[in-house]
């Protein structure tokens, strides 16, 4: 609740609960329903509609993900922003409707990629959603260019990637920005599935994200309502984390 937007105090006063909103963005969510299909127990879809894309401009999806993913690391035992991170991406199959169908030749999808950072406890620093014909190396230039002004990311040092981010050019972004970037390779002797280290745990984010429908498919017009979406689903995620603990 400290969390929530504040009432402007002007125009009509405001009929439904936060909760009522908030459970219903998350029904869409879950569910990966339309918006007209929202069950009638729920507020009107205009209105949860209206307020899932005046909170998605105003980025206040983001800044809630930035406050809970503080506390959850302060229950850890963690300092409240990473010194490390981990990058990679997952392509999405789009819809005919969705913002970009891209063709992914090495993962052979027509979509779009969600490249999202996270940090060594699987929480996402920074997301962005492009087409998946964009090569990882220029799609990571997206992601350390929004985590390098996010708050959560003033203490990061060191970035862990994939050898799909093998180049100088990715060196020196992240040396600009006062970062390390290692590249984590499989070894050549290595046969069958490997765990390799901290790649695993972006990994497992990709996979957590991809539990809530209305991310394993594109459906959305505007890459920002995907990136909405994401930081949404790790809110829903570490809500549960929280009160658990």
């Amino acid at each position: 609740m400290p969390h929530l937007p504040t009432s402007s105090g002007f125009g009509r006063p405001r009929l439904h609960a936060w909760r009522d909103i908030i459970d219903a963005i998350f029904y869409i969510l879950k569910t990966g329903c339309q918006w007209r299909s929202l069950p009638g127990d729920f507020p009107n879809w205009r209105t949860v509609y209206t307020y899932f894309y005046r909170w998605q401009w105003q980025g206040w999806w983001q800044q809630l993900n930035d406050i809970l993913s503080e506390q959850v690391r302060k229950l850890e035992g963690r300092e409240a922003c990473p010194s490390a991170a981990i990058i990679d991406s997952q392509s999405i199959k789009a819809t005919p409707s969705a913002c970009f169908h891209g063709y992914d030749g090495g993962k052979r999808v027509t979509g779009s990629k969600h490249h999202i950072l996270v940090d060594t406890l699987g929480l996402v620093l920074a997301a962005v959603v492009h087409s998946a014909s964009l090569q990882d190396r220029a799609g990571a230039e997206l992601v350390l260019a929004q985590a390098a002004t996010a708050t959560s990311c003033h203490r990061l040092k060191k970035v862990w990637a994939d050898g799909g981010y093998t180049g100088p050019h990715l060196q020196q972004l992240a040396a600009k920005y006062g970062w390390e970037l290692e590249i984590v390779k499989r070894n050549d002797d290595q046969t069958g599935f490997v765990v390799l280290p901290k790649r695993w745990i972006v990994e497992r984010t990709l996979s957590w994200l991809t539990n809530y429908r209305r991310l394993a498919r594109e459906y959305e017009r505007l890459a920002q309502t995907a990136e909405s979406f994401i930081y949404i689903a790790m809110c829903h995620l570490m809500l549960h984390r929280l009160t658990k603990l």
